[in-house]
């Protein structure tokens, strides 16, 4: 998890975004939690009585730390959220934590941080309809899980067929790419897509997962697109957003290049180009 924390030191290092407001999100309720996975599920993160085999398939053991940082990973998302609904855009410099269904964690995720953020918006009334933007590698099942049956939400998933997860639960849209696909494919199905999810529109917020295991050589990914491939989907997706004035939370989802940096030099990418569609609002 080391390059959340390197994420944020060369953001905070950084020139480009002196101005940018740096807050240490709070932990989601249980409560909010509980809006998006069943209670049962919910009571047995916290008292740390997940089954050997729940704990296997999450990816790494439970302690308290680990709770914490689950809990405060969708909070952040749900203060993107509201941040961005004032200000149009907001990003959370983790979260996109896709793979959590209702009464189950999965693929390193405990709590589905945009399920849990839309329907915590919804139950409050702040919105009445949402989309999902899932630009990660891997097929986000657990927000289709989740979501899938809510008539004020759109769930799109852009993502490498043949990964994980085995078994996908179908989004209203999935985009299923083929192993080795580059930049120019990648952003011609993108951009085709995207015109299916805004037919379907307009929303009141968007949560945008802006994932780095597209990159070519990530060792989780098997696409093909360079930093700059990453950078105009991260454009395209923004942009199009932007238009339809449609305020958005970004997360940054998954991301396993051999080299670190690497990964942080996609994440920051994408936060640079959420700080310039920013600037076009003011």
């Amino acid at each position: 998890m080391s390059k959340y924390r390197l994420l944020r030191d060369r953001l905070v290092a950084s020139a480009q975004h002196f101005d940018d407001v740096f807050l240490e999100p709070p932990a989601a309720s249980e409560r909010e939690l509980k809006l998006a996975h069943t209670p049962e599920y919910v009571d047995r993160v916290l008292a740390g009585k997940l089954t050997e085999n729940e704990i296997k398939r999450i990816g790494f053991p439970w302690s308290e730390a680990m709770v914490e940082r689950s809990r405060r990973s969708s909070g952040a998302t749900l203060a993107a959220a509201r941040a961005a609904l004032e200000q149009a855009i907001a990003v959370n410099l983790a979260g996109g934590t896709h793979h959590a269904m209702r009464s189950c964690g999965e693929g390193y995720c405990v709590f589905n941080d945009a399920a849990v953020t839309i329907r915590t918006l919804l139950d409050e009334g702040i919105i009445g309809r949402a989309c999902v933007i899932d630009c990660d590698v891997h097929q986000g099942n657990g927000t289709a899980e989740i979501l899938g049956n809510d008539p004020n939400v759109f769930t799109f998933s852009i993502h490498c067929a043949k990964n994980f997860p085995s078994r996908k639960h179908p989004s209203h849209l999935d985009v299923n790419l083929d192993d080795g696909t580059q930049d120019i494919q990648y952003l011609s199905a993108l951009e085709q897509a995207l015109a299916q999810v805004f037919d379907a529109g307009p929303y009141d917020l968007a949560i945008y997962l802006a994932g780095a295991d597209p990159f070519v050589g990530d060792r989780l990914g098997k696409l093909a697109l360079t930093k700059e491939g990453l950078r105009m989907r991260d454009r395209l997706v923004l942009e199009s957003l932007k238009d339809r004035i449609t305020p958005v939370a970004v997360a940054m989802a998954g991301g396993y290049a051999p080299d670190v940096e690497d990964i942080v030099d996609i994440h920051a990418m994408t936060v640079f180009e959420c700080s310039r569609i920013a600037s076009m609002y003011c």
